[in-house]
């Protein structure tokens, strides 16, 4: 059995996870919140990975068992992300492979949030709406990359638009739950600029300007929450289904990213997926709920088992890595595919999986 030791350290989250062949089997995080109102700094986020980083990387050894020494390979979150948290979590990996002689593994952190869902429903090949801080886009597997990419955001990632909305009028972190909690008590919809550019990319920017605009025009605060969640996903939502289902043909649909908790937008999913008579897999609120260092283990794996591995002199981060850039070679061959699932059905999760999440 091959062990995967994976670092995640990309924004908010220092994370480490232990992967195996049999999927994930140790994934312990921390979180930095920052105070009400106010977004990540990244040097503070940093100062945070740097206070939790040894701890959880004991525990993580710990719960299974083992030893430094007892790991095949390192995995680290090389990027996308913020430079200076990114570098904790690289210093970190760097200093285990060289001095325990491991191997070092770079990951993608959006590679990782896909490859962790596709994992967690056991899905072969599906369309994938990413939707996370970071990360906004319709892609499909195509060669050797995820480089079918059918749209994506032109500006702010989706939970970077919500959450800075939500910051903007006072709603406690996290800020997307807190803001669909406003919108579930709105009864107007407001039109706001609805952007799809070209058929197939969204823009945000514009929408959470028109949005504060109305707050601070006075109008009821409910209805532009409303309004706002709804504008957003729609857009989402033609991207997926224009651009994705009906042009690839797919009959799986994933969604993938911190987003995925929301259950408004799984449920504009989950009516667009029964539209094309397709499966719509979500990833479970463990690996759904921000980023985590099972994902980076998950996918360390395999991209190990790929024989990916990188020399730790040149292991720099990437503060702008895109997704499509980087190869895949493992795609069709992951060890898990004859197992049954660990963490939820191959269609969706369970009420009560959702209802735990808070979104």
């Amino acid at each position: 059995m091959t062990l995967i030791l994976g670092i995640e350290s990309t924004a908010h989250t220092f994370g480490v996870g232990i992967a195996s062949e049999d999927g994930i089997l140790v994934n312990i995080n921390d979180t930095y919140t920052p105070p009400q109102g106010v977004g990540i700094h990244p040097r503070v986020a940093a100062d945070h990975h740097v206070a939790v980083g040894p701890r959880l990387l004991s525990e993580a050894l710990r719960r299974l068992g083992i030893g430094i020494r007892d790991v095949d390979a390192v995995a680290f979150s090389m990027g996308p992300g913020l430079g200076p948290a990114l570098r904790v979590g690289a210093t970190l990996a760097r200093a285990i492979a060289i001095k325990f002689g491991k191997p070092l593994v770079p990951v993608h952190h959006g590679i990782a949030h896909v490859e962790v869902a596709r994992w967690s429903v056991r899905f072969r090949d599906p369309l994938v709406l990413l939707v996370s801080g970071g990360h906004t886009m319709v892609i499909a597997h195509s060669g050797r990359t995820y480089g079918g990419v059918f749209g994506e955001t032109i500006d702010m990632a989706i939970g970077n638009a919500l959450d800075y909305f939500a910051r903007s009028i006072g709603l406690p972190n996290p800020g997307v739950p807190h803001l669909e909690e406003c919108a579930e008590k709105g009864s107007r919809y407001i039109p706001l600029p609805y952007t799809v550019k070209g058929g197939q990319d969204v823009s945000f920017s514009g929408l959470v300007e028109e949005a504060l605009r109305l707050v601070r025009k006075g109008v009821a605060l409910p209805d532009v929450c409303l309004s706002l969640v709804e504008t957003a996903y729609s857009m989402l939502g033609e991207v997926v289904e224009r651009g994705g289902l009906a042009l690839t043909g797919k009959k799986e649909l994933l969604l993938a990213g911190g987003v995925a908790r929301s259950r408004r937008l799984r449920s504009v999913m989950e009516w667009i997926a029964n539209e094309f008579n397709a499966k719509l897999g979500i990833v479970p609120p463990e690996y759904a709920g921000g980023d985590n260092g099972g994902m980076i283990a998950l996918t360390g794996l395999l991209a190990y088992k790929g024989g990916i591995t990188i020399d730790p002199t040149e292991a720099v981060t990437k503060q702008r890595w895109r997704l499509d850039e980087v190869e895949t070679p493992w795609f069709g061959n992951e060890p898990w595919f004859n197992k049954q699932p660990q963490n939820t059905s191959s269609e969706r999760i369970n009420e009560e999986k959702i209802k735990e999440s808070n979104f």
